[in-house]
């Protein structure tokens, strides 16, 4: 019987049956942690993290314990569904503060626009939608996003740019 690390050396061979075998092993222990993390979406983080798994097993080093490396991806995963979560939350809670503010105002935008803005918004990809959030709506600088999703500066300005586009995009073909 091959070790947990012997069988990611055939994971990086390619051997398909090594994958079997180690989400065989690991599947209850593995589910088990996610379903202590983030009951709702433990499905989805456990596939997600079997994917990670085949992606990243090149970069596995076989003198690590896999153990260790597995439950490492699956953290991470978890830590990166609650900052999206935490991100998203605050977005709300910025329109309910947005939309009690505003109802002091003499011409306070339609609701259904204010709607209409946050569903088109929402239909943005994830890593648009946390820049532009983090950008426009919580007046945070490009080196702060940054640091706070962990990408380059760059990669930030890249997105919000792209975010800009394809909200003006979908504005454009509503009014088609």
């Amino acid at each position: 019987m091959d070790s947990d690390e012997q069988l990611m050396i055939r994971v990086q061979a390619g051997d398909e049956d090594a994958v079997t075998e180690l989400v065989t092993r690991w599947r209850a222990r593995l589910y088990g942690f996610l379903v202590r993390r983030a009951p709702d979406v433990a499905d989805d983080l456990f596939q997600e993290t079997w994917i990670r798994v085949v992606r990243a097993a090149e970069r596995f080093d076989p003198s690590r314990r896999f153990s260790t490396w597995l439950f490492q991806i699956a953290n991470n995963l978890c830590r990166d569904r609650a900052r999206r979560r935490a991100v998203e939350e605050s977005y709300r809670h910025s329109v309910r503060e947005e939309i009690r503010h505003d109802a002091g105002r003499l011409d306070p935008p339609p609701l259904d626009l204010r709607l209409d803005m946050h569903r088109r918004v929402h239909a943005l990809p994830e890593r648009l939608r946390e820049v532009l959030l983090l950008r426009y709506y919580h007046r945070l600088s490009e080196a702060e996003i940054a640091d706070t999703v962990g990408i380059p500066r760059g990669t930030v300005k890249s997105r919000l740019h792209h975010a800009v586009r394809a909200l003006r995009q979908q504005m454009a073909e509503a009014d088609a």
